[in-house]
C-alpha cells in the first residue's frame, strides 16, 4: 500500500552536496517514520537518518550529524535528504523507507523500502 521511490543521486567530487528526493504514495499515513540508509559495496546495509512525519523529530547517524539534513514537504509526499561535504566514504547507493513506529534506526524495523539511487563522490 505504500511505495517508496529515491531520486537526485549521481556523481560528484568530494566536497559537493546533493539533495536526494524520496516520493512516497498509497497510506503514508499509517507510516510516520521516514528513514534514510545505504549501502557500500562489500558493506552492510547502515543508518543515515530518519524524519518524524511532522518533520519535527529527527535522528541521525555520527556519519551524517552535521553534514546531512533531512526535511519533507507532506504536501507533495516527499521527504529530501541534503547532503554537503560529501567524501568518498559517502559513497553508496542510498535507500529511503518507512517504519510504522517512532524514529527508528534499525533496518529491521521498517517494512517499506524504496529501489534506492546511486551516490557516487570522486576526488
Amino acid at each position: 500500500q505504500v511505495q517508496l521511490v529515491e531520486s537526485g543521486g549521481g556523481l560528484v567530487q568530494a566536497g559537493d552536496s546533493l539533495r536526494l528526493s524520496c516520493s512516497a504514495s498509497g497510506r503514508t499515513f499509517s507510516r510516520p517514520t521516514t528513514g534514510w540508509f545505504r549501502q557500500a559495496p562489500g558493506k552492510e546495509r547502515e543508518f543515515v537518518g530518519c524524519i518524524s512525519w511532522s518533520g519535527n523529530s529527527t535522528l541521525y547517524a555520527d556519519s551524517a550529524k552535521g553534514r546531512f539534513t533531512l526535511s519533507r514537504d507532506n504536501a507533495k509526499d516527499t521527504v529530501y535528504l541534503q547532503m554537503s561535504s560529501l567524501k568518498s566514504d559517502d559513497t553508496a547507493i542510498y535507500y529511503c523507507a518507512q517504519a510504522p513506529t517512532g524514529l527508528e534506526y534499525l533496518a529491521v524495523l521498517y517494512d517499506f523500502w524504496g529501489q534506492g539511487t546511486q551516490v557516487t563522490v570522486s576526488s
